[in-house]
């Protein structure tokens, strides 16, 4: 009979303290392309990839200069110069194609550092709404989730804007 008691006690603890859970859900894209912070790192972004696709664009036309003029002299070079020029070429074009990866690169990291502070600061934003607000759980909308109630769940967005000083 004790035993009964107590399972019933237990049952009845974790009933309420299930029923008192509170479930939260947010849109993260929209906060972010609210954030001032994310519109600077798009143009800084773009203004990299901007500077590094002029860049590559002058090496390509230098490339195609120099190809054009050794196409017209290459039958009047003698084969010493026409192998180190056609070596310059190679080597023109291999430098090209590096560029163009480490160009990649640095785009990638770059855009990786400026969306690692912003997510950071939406990060923090959400925890402290969640530990604010006495949240079990806020939960990503669109995060490959299927389904969240939202009647059950509270869209804690505004909040977390708030939070950040956005509207």
């Amino acid at each position: 009979m004790k035993k009964f008691i107590i399972c019933a006690i237990c049952a009845l603890c974790s009933f309420t303290t299930a029923s008192a859970q509170k479930f939260g859900h947010v849109n993260t894209q929209e906060i972010i392309q609210a954030m001032p912070e994310f519109a600077t790192a798009r143009t800084e972004i773009e203004k990299l990839t901007q500077q590094y696709e002029a860049d590559l664009k002058s090496m390509q036309e230098e490339l195609q200069k120099k190809g054009e003029a050794f196409e017209k002299e290459s039958a009047t070079l003698p084969d010493n110069v026409k192998d180190r020029r056609e070596k310059e070429l190679q080597q023109l074009y291999q430098t090209i194609q590096q560029t163009y990866q480490d160009n990649q690169q640095a785009l990638a990291k770059a855009q990786q550092e400026k969306m690692q502070a912003i997510t950071t600061k939406v990060l923090d934003a959400i925890k402290a709404v969640g530990q604010e607000g006495g949240y079990t759980y806020i939960m990503e909308m669109g995060a490959g989730i299927p389904y969240i109630s939202t009647t059950l769940s509270t869209d804690v967005t505004t909040q977390v804007k708030g939070k950040l000083g956005l509207k």
